[in-house]
């Protein structure tokens, strides 16, 4: 098996593997760092799961592989396809099966399924759902035997990986738009100078100021966002209506 370097999970530990180099280790696999190590091991076909890195031509003229994609591809390729989905107000996403290339999430497509997105799923839940449609594919095109696959059609868009600044609480968009954010996972705005993470929330028609609190609504462009779970900086999460009383909120208090 083939998996990224150890690194520090924890602010002051020592570096550690990842679950599942740890779980390959426990069961008494190798495993490697170097993907060229894949072409002198024997096998066949290798399969790819959020490895995160571009898998160079000489070892897939070696060693064929395929690859599971949390998107309908050629929409959503790179590094954040389910966030992305979700941020965009996506009804519908999915996972591809997929030969793998030297090209970014760019190969053939052996099979594909789609996967609804509620109006309330957020990233876990809707990964997890991925996540069993994945295995299903996999299990069965390696037990079937892969088709031929079927080159990606129609427009590339491209799943940037998330920075701070997306996961920001802009309260001039509508309600929905920052419904989505939270959703996504690690949604934040400003209060009284300081983070305040919004873990939890829901958009409700209404209207207010961008940013201005009634209590635990908050204005918005479009609507009102409620906010249901939060967790102010440096202390622990907790309902938003205990953050509330105990902030003892003044009419002039805003989120930024």
């Amino acid at each position: 098996m083939v998996t990224r370097p150890d690194k520090r999970r924890r602010r002051k530990g020592e570096p550690e593997p990842s679950p599942v180099k740890a779980a390959a280790l426990e069961l008494g696999l190798p495993v490697t760092e170097d993907p060229d190590d894949v072409i002198t091991s024997g096998a066949e076909l290798g399969v790819v799961v959020a490895y995160g890195r571009i898998i160079k031509p000489h070892v897939l003229a070696a060693v064929p592989m395929v690859n599971l994609h949390f998107s309908l591809l050629p929409r959503w390729r790179g590094a954040a396809p389910v966030e992305r989905a979700i941020l965009a107000g996506d009804p519908v996403t999915g996972v591809c099966l997929m030969e793998v290339v030297d090209e970014l999430d760019a190969g053939a497509v052996y099979s594909s399924a789609e996967v609804a997105i509620g109006a309330e799923d957020t990233l876990e839940s809707l990964r997890s759902r991925l996540v069993d449609e994945g295995t299903r594919l996999l299990v069965e095109g390696l037990a079937a035997g892969l088709p031929e696959p079927t080159p990606q059609a129609g427009e590339v868009v491209y799943a940037e990986k998330l920075s701070s600044d997306d996961l920001r609480l802009d309260w001039s968009r509508p309600a929905a738009e920052l419904d989505r954010v939270v959703r996504v996972g690690g949604a934040w705005t400003t209060f009284r100078g300081k983070r305040l993470k919004v873990i939890e929330a829901r958009a409700l028609p209404g209207d207010g100021a961008p940013g201005v609190l009634d209590g635990v609504r908050v204005g918005t462009a479009e609507g009102l966002l409620e906010l249901v779970e939060v967790q102010p900086e440096g202390k622990a999460r907790q309902p938003a209506e205990a953050w509330a009383n105990g902030a003892h909120l003044t009419p002039d208090d805003t989120l930024v």
